[in-house]
C-alpha cells in the first residue's frame, strides 16, 4: 500500500545520538496511536529516554522513562492492528501480553519482522536517517545506551 504524502503535522523529527531520523506518521493506519505519540512528543516526554532493548537484525526499542522496559506514560492504548508490514524502518508500538497494553514504548525495525504483522500496531515509517538507527548500541539490556535527544512534530519546529 502506498504511503500518503507526508505533511509537517504527520512527520516526527527524532534526534538521536547519531543524527536526525525522520519518521512519517500514519494516522490512516493508527489514528489513536499517532495522536498519542504526537501528544507525548509535544510534551517533551521522549526527550532523554534511552533505547533500552536493541536486538541486532530485529529492532531498537525505546519510550520507557524508567529505561528498563517496565514503564510508560500511564495511558494504555486500544490496539489498532493493521496490514502494514513490519519491514526495515517500520515504527510500531511495544506492548505486554494484552493487545490493549501499548503505552509509550515503541520500536523501529532493522529488517523484515513480518512475524509481528497484525499483532502489533504499526504507526509510522522511517523515511530519512535509517543509517543513524543502524548505529544504535545493541543489547538486552544495552550497556551505556544511546538515547533520544529530542523528538518533535515537524510542524512545531522552526525551519
Amino acid at each position: 500500500m502506498a504511503r500518503p504524502d507526508p505533511t509537517p503535522e504527520d512527520t516526527l523529527l527524532l534526534d538521536i545520538d547519531h543524527g536526525r531520523v525522520v519518521i512519517q506518521l500514519r494516522p490512516d493506519l493508527a489514528p489513536g496511536h499517532v495522536a498519542r505519540i504526537k501528544e507525548l512528543a509535544r510534551d517533551g516526554f521522549y526527550d532523554g529516554i534511552v533505547f533500552h532493548r536493541v536486538i541486532d537484525g530485529f529492532m531498537a526499542q525505546t519510550g520507557d522513562p524508567n529505561g528498563t522496559g517496565t514503564g510508560g506514560s500511564g495511558k494504555n492504548l486500544d490496539a489498532e492492528f493493521n496490514d502494514e508490514p513490519h519491514v526495515r524502518g517500520t515504527c510500531s508500538m511495544a506492548r505486554a501480553a494484552s493487545p490493549n497494553s501499548a503505552d509509550s514504548q515503541f520500536f523501529i525495525c532493522f529488517g523484515d519482522s513480518k512475524f509481528l504483522d497484525r499483532q502489533y500496531t504499526a504507526w509510522g515509517h522511517v523515511v530519512e536517517g535509517m543509517e543513524h538507527v543502524d548505529k544504535i548500541k545493541r543489547g538486552e539490556p544495552v550497556q551505556n545506551p544511546d538515547k533520544i535527544v529530542t523528538m518533535r512534530v515537524a510542524a512545531d519546529v522552526d525551519a
